[in-house]
């Protein structure tokens, strides 16, 4: 799998409206030839109307002259749906970075998969490799309306094996239900609207470490930190034989570039790992919605986006 980055030019060759709202998009190599390889759980990294933005890959990962990604039409767009769904056709040419896989698919005896609308899209590889492993699972798909759903008829095929729960006909995903008896033998993967993830986190809590695996679309919501508590202190990039003064008002991030150390990056707020840096010495600080627990006990990388220090120096391997 390319993790480096590398940028891409794509081609749009398809457009198809797979539910109210959401467009699947087929992108191809321009010349015809094979695309990076990937594994489920990987996104995308597309450049849209010069904006940044990350889409889960939902097609197959054999197949390498093709990716497929699906966009939903936020009204709150920032900029990067809006792009898809009004400018964005047939023929055009787009800017992608990747794939990255920070959502990997795990060995387990059992899944479950929680789907909450657009939520669906990375675990559909998922479910077809479960599938064709032999591995026992289910899918929980809510959604608003079941007009907004998509992907149904892909889904259809696994029978009994796949509930949906639109929430104006059957109300709100029963997660006592689903996740109130812990079970070591099943890998529980969730991705979806924050509010699913937190209660999904919530009821998850008394199941051993590690059964639970989330990806987010946006960051979590983080305890606000007054600006006169954070502190100032020192960064040491080791390749670079770099020493910067972080202020407590400035990202990690913006100061190692104005000192001239280049971080590969684009959310700016720690959910899609490309800043991810290795830390060789002291106490990240972190703040993403990323790293595991365990991440962020072993403190062995961290995202200068986002995240500080607790100690007074920090060594990354920059």
């Amino acid at each position: 799998m390319d993790e480096s980055g590398t940028v891409m030019h794509l081609l749009v060759r398809t457009m198809t409206l797979e539910s109210e709202g959401v467009l699947s998009v087929i992108l191809e190599d321009p010349g015809g030839g094979p695309l990076p390889d990937w594994e489920q759980g990987a996104h995308l990294e597309l450049e849209l109307g010069g904006l940044p933005r990350h889409y889960s890959l939902c097609g197959t990962p054999g197949d390498s002259r093709r990716y497929r990604i699906a966009v939903l039409r936020d009204p709150g767009s920032r900029g990067g749906s809006a792009h898809v769904h009004e400018m964005l056709r047939p023929g055009h040419l787009v800017t992608a970075r990747g794939p990255r896989n920070r959502f990997p698919l795990v060995a387990a005896e059992r899944y479950l998969f929680i789907a909450g609308g657009i939520g669906i899209t990375p675990l559909l590889p998922m479910i077809a490799a479960v599938e064709a492993a032999g591995v026992p699972w289910r899918l929980a798909y809510g959604g608003r309306r079941r007009a907004s759903m998509a992907f149904q008829a892909e889904l259809a095929a696994y029978g009994d094996a796949v509930t949906l729960l639109p929430e104006d006909e059957l109300g709100r995903m029963d997660l006592d239900a689903l996740l109130g008896t812990p079970d070591a033998a099943t890998a529980v993967y969730c991705c979806g609207p924050e509010g699913l993830l937190a209660a999904v986190e919530e009821a998850c809590a008394a199941w051993p470490e590690g059964s639970l695996h989330v990806e987010r679309f946006a960051a979590a919501p983080r305890a606000e930190v007054d600006a006169g508590e954070e502190r100032e202190f020192e960064v040491e990039c080791r390749q670079s034989d770099v020493r910067v003064t972080v202020p407590r008002d400035q990202p990690v991030i913006d100061a190692l570039e104005a000192a001239g150390v280049w971080v590969a990056s684009a959310c700016r707020e720690g959910i899609c790992g490309s800043c991810e840096t290795k830390v060789i010495e002291g106490e990240p600080d972190h703040r993403d919605s990323l790293l595991t627990d365990q991440e962020r006990v072993t403190g062995a990388t961290m995202m200068p986006c986002v995240s500080r220090s607790f100690s007074d120096r920090l060594v990354l391997d920059l």
